[in-house]
């Protein structure tokens, strides 16, 4: 009788809160700036002398550490990247633009690993300052 008794008394403190909700969780916290920190934290320097109408940097080769290819632009002025999927074609994906002294920004998305690449750019205009990127794959 006494666990009859222990059930409704639980029973009865469970029933408010079906009517009004459960209380409110806080959803799982996820840590993007470590795994963006992992990503970036490999990146590879491109350096071109003159940015001329830009070139090709690479071979690569994409590894788990992010599932996209991003390019950072260090360079006084905006520059297109795409990438090129070397073992498949030697066209672009499609072109990114990539403001002068630009933030991270994904060129090519969820690149499956192992996959060999370049990066290309082509400037808007003859550019006689360095172009300078930093790749992160």
């Amino acid at each position: 009788m006494a666990s009859r008794t222990a059930r409704l008394a639980a029973l009865a403190a469970t029933l408010p809160l079906l009517w009004h909700g459960a209380p409110a969780q806080a959803a799982p916290e996820t840590n993007l700036s470590a795994s963006a920190a992992t990503c970036y934290g490999g990146a590879v320097r491109s350096y071109f002398q003159a940015g001329g109408w830009g070139g090709d940097a690479g071979p690569y080769k994409a590894s788990a550490r992010c599932k996209d290819v991003n390019v950072k632009n260090s360079s006084a002025f905006g520059t297109e990247a795409c990438v090129v999927f070397i073992d498949k074609t030697n066209s672009c994906n499609y072109l990114t633009y990539l403001p002068a002294k630009s933030d991270w920004i994904t060129v090519a998305t969820n690149v499956r690993d192992g996959a060999n690449f370049k990066v290309r750019f082509t400037n808007l205009r003859y550019e006689y300052e360095p172009l300078v990127a930093y790749h992160a794959y």
